[in-house]
């Protein structure tokens, strides 16, 4: 499923319009963004949470040369699904 499929689904299951469906996934989509972004978590009880991950500086190797390199730290999103997803899922 993509971006306008779930558009078309919420929709239809909500009974809105195209795009009152699209303004409503696309603001949640971009809120979701901006609280990670500034740090906060955000959980969706039965969905899952999303945070950012700091990620410590750490070696690596060059796979053409194999030699060693250094990443840099930094942030990640991580997304940890909650219970209701992952039971959904498993079905």
């Amino acid at each position: 499923m993509n971006r306008e499929e779930l558009i078309e689904a919420v929709a239809a299951d909500a009974g809105l319009s195209k795009t009152a469906a699209k303004a409503a996934v696309v603001s949640v989509i971009e809120n979701i963004q901006k609280a990670v972004a500034n740090g906060d978590k955000v959980a969706l009880v039965g969905f899952g949470t999303f945070e950012a991950l700091k990620t410590p500086e750490r070696q690596g190797r060059n796979p053409q040369t194999g030699q060693p390199v250094t990443i840099a730290a930094g942030v990640r999103p991580k997304f940890t699904a909650g219970k209701g997803f992952k039971d959904a899922v498993s079905r």
